[in-house]
């Protein structure tokens, strides 16, 4: 009895040492410095969730001196945060054999500000005043709202991601992130400004998204399908339950990041549905359709910023998302 009670706790050990050898080593490069926005990766490390279904995730952040963007076709990292739908829609462009597999947020999170008090407190009367825009907005959704809502290149003021000029001229816009730049100005200014989420007014991409090679998808599915799953939960845990592992994570990669930025981002994510809302709500966090990337693509097509002949279905696949992966779970942290 004895030596079958030792023969059994010795099968158990080895079943264990060979479950904890077989996890798929894999490698997920954002696309910044480590932050609440990426919450729920560092959840699902933190949590072990991607190890409960077979992978082991090393988190690679981004920043000032790093582009993850450049080591996933050659093979260097599996998985990259990307931006929105228009890095996507330029891969598929340039021949690069990338897709996105998941989009972790239903909104892309970039804003206009404006001060209080001063009579720009709606969509329309930003278009009385000059904006700041950096590069890359002026070539992306400011090429969207002239063309949708008649916005002007005379408008536009370079943005050099430096808060002083809007603190100084009340009658001046600013672009920014809804979890960052407002909680700059709300604690060097001492005021709250005025947010436009621009994806309440039209601007429909997807963000956030999780690109891997089109080789994965084809030779390892089950891969991709782990992190995708594996990356809802982590959301799910991130934003309703306890997060305080995935938080220390953060401040571990990153030690700058302050908990009060990190509470103001989570707090911002949650108030305007950036991860969780639209079609994430009946189909789980990372949610993806036809239709919406459809409507986004035109909508670029129409501001000049896509070509026409970009066949923008190649940029993504719905194969992983839309199972409901997380609902259960949100339930559940919800009710208690």
């Amino acid at each position: 009895m004895e030596l079958s009670r030792k023969i059994g706790i010795a099968s158990l050990l080895l079943m264990a040492s060979t479950s904890a050898h077989a996890l798929e080593k894999v490698t997920f490069g954002t696309n910044w410095v480590a932050q609440a926005e990426h919450g729920g990766y560092y959840q699902a490390v933190a949590d072990g969730t991607y190890e409960d279904c077979g992978i082991e995730v090393e988190i690679k952040p981004g920043g000032p001196q790093a582009n993850n963007r450049i080591l996933l076709p050659v093979g260097k990292i599996d998985f990259l945060m990307g931006g929105n739908m228009l890095q996507a829609f330029s891969a598929i462009e340039q021949g690069i054999p990338t897709t996105v597999v998941a989009a972790h947020f239903q909104k892309e999170p970039q804003i206009l500000m404006t001060h209080p008090d001063q009579g720009l407190d709606t969509w329309d009367s930003l278009k009385s005043i000059n904006l700041l825009i950096g590069k890359g907005g002026l070539n992306s959704f400011y090429q969207w709202m002239k063309s949708e809502y008649g916005f002007t290149d005379e408008q536009v003021r370079p943005y050099t991601y430096n808060s002083a000029p809007f603190l100084a001229d009340k009658r001046i816009g600013q672009q920014g992130y809804v979890t960052s730049e407002p909680y700059a100005i709300e604690t060097e200014g001492g005021f709250e400004p005025n947010i436009f989420l621009i994806a309440d007014y039209g601007y429909d991409t997807y963000s956030t998204t999780v690109e891997t090679t089109l080789e994965l998808v084809e030779k390892k599915p089950e891969i991709v399908q782990c992190f995708v799953d594996g990356s809802a939960i982590g959301w799910v845990n991130f934003l309703y339950g306890d997060n305080s592992k995935a938080l220390e994570m953060i401040k571990k990669d990153n030690p700058g990041m302050s908990d009060g930025q990190l509470e103001f981002s989570i707090n911002k994510l949650r108030e305007f549905g950036i991860v969780d809302s639209g079609e994430a709500l009946t189909l789980g966090i990372g949610a993806m359709s036809d239709e919406r990337n459809k409507s986004f693509f035109e909508k670029m097509v129409a501001a000049g910023v896509v070509n026409s002949d970009v066949d923008y279905t190649k940029s993504y696949t719905l194969q992983f998302v839309n199972k409901g992966v997380g609902l259960d779970l949100k339930k559940k942290l919800e009710g208690k």
